[in-house]
């Protein structure tokens, strides 16, 4: 062989090599399952593009024996399946529905990728509502998007098929089955038919795999888009305007999910600017969607009325009264916390107030105050904290704040990735441990070897309590810099925001003490509570330490239960957040070669940024108050 046919053979084997091997870059997110090389046996008895999809999935993916996806509607499953194996080892799947049939596809491909048994029984999901809140704008930005830019919107075209195909079947992957497609602070440009077009074309191609899409609308729509003289919900036209941009969007998307509604809460309309109630401005929506069987998700995130009062009373004061007014397809989403998604707040008391209409919860999923996609923070044990003090059942859904962009990984860090995968699993079922759902994504984004997935898996678990600890522990909160919420700001006390954004005013931190109180002898807060709640916060002595400087301003000397000082014990827990996140590193160059070397160096990338945040976080706060407690202080 010539030394070109050598060069030219070379570079055909480079090529071929380059070919096949599989570039590790997070964008196959947990799905990186190996492809058959001879397709299994798969049968069904629905020809649907569902059942369809349910079928190529297990034929392209599936290891095992011969399966059946079988669907009887006489089942009272819902969305779920049930599995039975057979002697034989085959397995049926049976399901009332379609989506059923791909539910349980793709939870036979997930015990098979996590290298578990698969479980015979029945799954069904707890929450109906599932949805994920993109907070997109028209021009492709994301507020609180720490992954790129919108996979929706930014461009006249509507985005690449693959891509929505590919962020769909994630979804499906683990039980999501809505999508609110646009930002809560909507424009009304959303409902202009160019966009209800686009929407059109999104909802075709989520269809297939059960997501369902919403959209948020802005309250003044008719005003700014129809060119009506007001957007007053009793208002005849307004209510004729509204029910045919119902009819005209249900034309075109017959299985369209409804409306999110952010009103009169951070300057934007509502029902409000013309003395109308809440309830009344829902009624007036939900009149109008109930026909075609769609629903009204209305915020309960509103905090500008009731001057003078504690901002986490203001939800309360502002929706009890209106308790048993609103129409039966109206839904109150409201946040886990009183406040806005802090690192840890206490679960919100609305959950407890509200006994006649239906509720579910706001999860945020994009890590807008636990370090953005900056810092490794699994927020399964918050969400699951959550739920032990939420009962599941009371809750109609969950919706989950969406941290997706166009970034190749999706998220941003390859780890919020993570987050994404737990609010699915949690919103199927909330029973799950938060060790479960570490370790099933691991098992499937990274590797099965229990060499890798323990200690990271161990990592995770503690990284959301690090991020509390290094950043506001002992129930300090919302001490961030202005608006972009990423740093520290103790000393935040800027005359252009009102009192509720300013950090001075939630930390309160003097010579006397530090911390709100919220107890029976401060703002009252705890009253909102149940018991044993009610009480077990509103006493300094039985307040857990979580939450001990969101109810109490107490002295810098006050003893704790450990024996030591407050100012101690507000040291210490700072310490141990910036050590857990120097462990947090030491465990990740420890598991180097379990991991490809582009997804371990972008990770190992921004767990050092995150040590020097973290220590950034505990200099400043513990700098600032040290001027306060006077008392001495190390940074271990």
């Amino acid at each position: 062989m010539n030394r070109l046919s050598f060069l030219g053979m070379t570079l055909l084997l480079a090529c071929l090599s380059a070919c096949t091997t599989k570039v590790e870059d997070g964008h196959d997110l947990w799905l990186r399952m190996p492809k058959n090389l001879h397709a299994r046996q798969v049968t069904t008895d629905r020809e649907s593009p569902t059942a369809r999809l349910a079928v190529d999935e297990l034929e392209s993916g599936w290891q095992g024996g011969a399966v059946t996806l079988h669907v009887d509607e006489r089942l009272d499953l819902g969305d779920g399946y049930s599995v039975a194996v057979g002697d034989d080892g085959h397995i049926t799947v049976s399901a009332s529905s379609d989506a059923g049939l791909l539910y349980g596809a793709y939870a036979l491909l997930r015990a098979q990728q996590t290298g578990v048994p698969v479980v015979e029984g029945i799954s069904k999901p707890h929450f109906a509502l599932r949805i994920l809140n993109h907070w997109d704008n028209l021009d492709g930005s994301i507020e609180r998007g720490y992954a790129g830019r919108s996979i929706f919107w930014g461009s006249d075209s509507v985005p690449v098929d693959d891509v929505l195909r590919q962020y769909a079947r994630a979804n499906a992957s683990v039980g999501i089955n809505g999508t609110v497609l646009n930002n809560v602070n909507a424009s009304p440009q959303m409902l202009s038919p160019d966009n209800l077009a686009k929407v059109k074309r999104l909802a075709d191609a989520f269809r297939p795999y059960g997501l369902r899409v919403y959209l948020a609308v802005n309250f003044a729509s008719p005003m700014d888009l129809g060119g009506l003289s007001t957007a007053d919900p009793l208002k005849p036209q307004v209510r004729a305007w509204w029910q045919a941009k119902v009819d005209e969007i249900y034309q075109l998307v017959p299985d369209f999910g409804g409306f999110l509604v952010k009103a009169n809460s951070e300057g934007q309309p509502g029902p409000g600017d013309y003395g109308r109630t809440h309830a009344e401005g829902a009624n007036m929506l939900a009149e109008a969607i109930a026909p075609h069987g769609g629903i009204i998700m209305w915020r309960a995130f509103v905090y500008g009325y009731h001057d003078g009062e504690d901002r986490v009373k203001k939800a309360v004061s502002e929706f009890k009264p209106l308790d048993g007014q609103f129409l039966p397809n109206v839904i109150l989403q409201i946040k886990n916390g009183p406040l806005d998604f802090q690192p840890r707040e206490p679960y919100s008391p609305l959950f407890d107030q509200m006994e006649q209409m239906p509720m579910m919860a706001e999860l945020q999923i994009t890590q807008e105050y636990t370090g953005q996609s900056r810092h490794l923070v699994f927020l399964a044990p918050m969400w699951t904290e959550f739920f032990g003090f939420v009962d599941p059942a009371s809750l109609v859904g969950v919706a989950g704040v969406s941290n997706i962009g166009d970034d190749v990984n999706w998220c941003g860090h390859h780890f919020s990735q993570a987050n994404w995968y737990a609010f699915g699993r949690l919103a199927w079922d909330p029973g799950l441990t938060s060790r479960q759902i570490a370790e099933e994504w691991l098992r499937q984004t990274f590797t099965t070897e229990p060499e890798f997935v323990e200690p990271v898996a161990e990592m995770m678990l503690g990284s959301r309590e690090a991020c509390v600890d290094y950043m506001m522990p002992l129930g300090l909160h919302h001490i961030f810099k202005d608006d972009h919420h990423y740093g520290p700001y103790p000393e935040g006390n800027s005359p252009d925001f009102p009192d509720e954004w300013k950090p001075v005013w939630y930390h309160k931190a003097d010579s006397a003490g530090v911390g709100f109180n919220r107890s029976s002898t401060g703002t009252d807060a705890v009253a909102q509570y149940r018991s044993p709640y009610r009480e077990l916060y509103d006493d300094p002595a039985t307040c857990p330490d979580d939450y001990l400087l969101w109810f109490h301003h107490l002295p810098w000397d006050y003893t704790m239960r450990d024996g030591s000082t407050l100012w101690q014990s507000l040291c210490r827990r700072y310490n141990e957040g910036v050590a857990y996140v120097d462990g947090m590193e030491a465990t990740w160059q420890s598991v180097r070669k379990y991991v490809d070397a582009r997804r371990w160096s972008e990770v190992e990338e921004r767990l050092q940024h995150q040590q020097e945040n973290a220590r950034e976080w505990r200099d400043h706060c513990l700098g600032y108050f040290h001027q306060f407690s006077g008392m001495p202080y190390e940074n271990e």
